[in-house]
C-alpha cells in the first residue's frame, strides 16, 4: 500500500476555530511545528489564562500563532481571522452531555456556527480546504444502531438517523452540523470539504484543564464516582493526538476527500478501568466490576440526569464496531495505543489536582 503523504506548503495562513479547544491544541501544535502562521480563532483573545498555554506552543516552535476574536453565533466574525488563509480548520463545537436548553446549548451553536464558518469560506477567494471536526456520533447515535449497520459495522456511508432533539441531543448537533457542511460544499466548487469523524478522544489536554466531556468521564474513574462499577458499555477510542493528525492529513493530503471514521481500538469502561490500575495501582479508586444493566437503568437517571433509561437501554450491553481502514488507507494514520492514551491523561490529571487521592 502506498501512504499519502502531506504537502505542508506553508506559505499561507491556516485556520483554526476554537483554537483553545481539546483537539484543536494539538493541531494548533503540530501546525506551528510544520511552520505555518496560524490564525487562531478564540471567543476572547485577551482571556490570557485561556490561550497561554497556546502563545508558549508558539514561542517553542517555528510556526507564528496569530489570535482572533470570533463567535459561531456572530455572522461574518470569521472574516478576519479567514481572511489569507489556504486551509480552514472547524473545529469549535459544543461537547457536552450536561445543558439546559439542547436547541440553545448544542444545535445552534454546533450547526449556525458550521454555516456561518462555511458561509465565510465561500466569500474568502483564499480558501482551497475546510476540514470539519464531525465525530462518530454523526454516524451512529446508540450502539444498538451498529447491529443495524451493514453487515454490524459503521462506516463512512452510514448516517445517524436515531438522534432527535430530546434523545442523544449531542449525537443530533453533529448529525445536523455535518449535513449543513456537506449542503454548502456541495453548492460550490472552488474548496473541498474533508471531514474527521473521530470515536471517543481521550489522552492529555494540551492546557492544564480543558472543557471537554472527555475528562468529565475520566474524572469519575479517579474521584471515587465509579467505584462500585462502571456501566456495560464499549466504543471506539482513539489518542487525541491521532485525531489531531488525522485533521493535519486531511488539510494537506491532496488526494484526501470526503469523511474519515477515526478511532484505534475498540474498548470498554472495564478495560479502560483495568489500564489504569495497572499503571497506577491501588492508589486511587478505580472501578473492578462491571454493574448489571439492570442496576444501572434502575438507578442510572437518579444519579445523573444524562442517563436516560431509553439511552441507558440503547447502549448498555451492545457492542460497537466500526472501519477504521478508509483513515489508514487514505490519510495514512497509524494509531498509537490506548493504554498509553488513557495514562497519559489520568497522570495530567493527578498533576494538575483534578480529584484527591482516595
Amino acid at each position: 500500500m502506498t501512504v499519502p503523504t502531506p504537502d505542508y506548503d506553508t506559505s499561507a495562513p491556516v485556520l483554526v476555530t476554537g483554537a483553545t479547544g481539546y483537539v484543536a491544541g494539538w493541531l494548533v501544535k503540530r501546525l506551528l511545528e510544520e511552520g505555518f502562521t496560524v490564525h487562531g480563532a478564540v471567543r476572547d483573545p485577551s482571556a490570557t489564562a485561556k490561550v497561554a498555554h497556546l502563545e508558549k506552543m508558539a514561542a517553542e516552535n517555528p510556526g507564528t500563532l496569530k489570535l482572533f476574536r470570533a463567535d459561531l453565533l456572530e455572522d461574518g466574525s470569521y472574516e478576519t481571522a479567514m481572511a489569507g488563509c489556504a486551509v480552514v480548520f472547524h473545529t469549535a463545537s459544543p461537547f457536552t452531555l450536561h445543558f439546559t436548553d439542547p436547541q440553545r446549548d448544542l444545535v445552534d451553536p454546533a450547526v449556525k456556527g458550521t454555516r456561518n464558518v462555511l458561509n465565510t469560506a465561500n466569500r474568502v477567494e483564499s480558501v482551497k480546504r475546510v476540514v470539519v471536526t464531525s465525530s462518530c456520533a454523526a454516524i451512529f447515535g446508540d450502539n444498538a444502531d451498529v447491529a443495524r449497520a451493514p453487515g454490524g459495522i459503521l462506516t463512512e456511508d452510514v448516517w445517524n438517523t436515531s438522534s432527535t432533539l430530546h434523545h442523544q441531543a449531542y449525537s443530533y448537533s453533529k448529525v445536523e452540523a455535518e449535513k449543513a457542511a456537506w449542503d454548502i460544499a456541495k453548492g460550490q466548487d472552488r474548496w473541498k470539504l474533508v471531514t474527521v469523524n473521530p470515536a471517543l478522544v481521550i489522552g492529555p489536554g494540551t492546557a492544564d484543564t480543558q472543557t471537554s466531556e472527555s475528562f468529565s468521564l475520566i474524572r469519575q474513574f479517579g474521584d471515587g464516582t465509579m467505584k462500585a462499577g462502571v456501566p456495560p458499555y464499549e466504543i471506539g477510542m482513539v489518542d487525541v493526538r491521532d485525531v489531531a493528525e488525522a485533521h493535519m492529513r486531511a488539510g494537506f493530503i491532496d488526494s484526501a476527500e470526503g469523511r474519515h471514521i477515526v478511532f484505534a481500538e475498540t474498548r470498554s469502561f472495564l478495560d479502560l478501568a483495568g489500564m489504569l490500575r495497572e499503571k497506577f495501582g491501588d492508589s486511587w479508586p478505580l472501578p473492578k466490576r462491571t454493574l448489571p444493566k439492570w442496576l444501572v437503568w434502575l438507578v442510572g437517571p437518579l444519579a445523573d440526569k444524562s442517563f436516560t433509561r431509553k439511552s441507558i437501554a440503547e447502549n448498555m450491553g451492545h457492542a460497537w464496531r466500526a472501519d477504521n481502514t478508509k483513515s489508514v488507507r487514505k490519510l495514512g494514520l497509524t494509531y498509537g495505543p490506548v493504554e498509553k492514551a488513557i495514562t497519559d491523561m489520568f497522570q495530567q490529571m493527578i498533576d494538575t489536582g483534578t480529584f484527591n487521592k482516595g
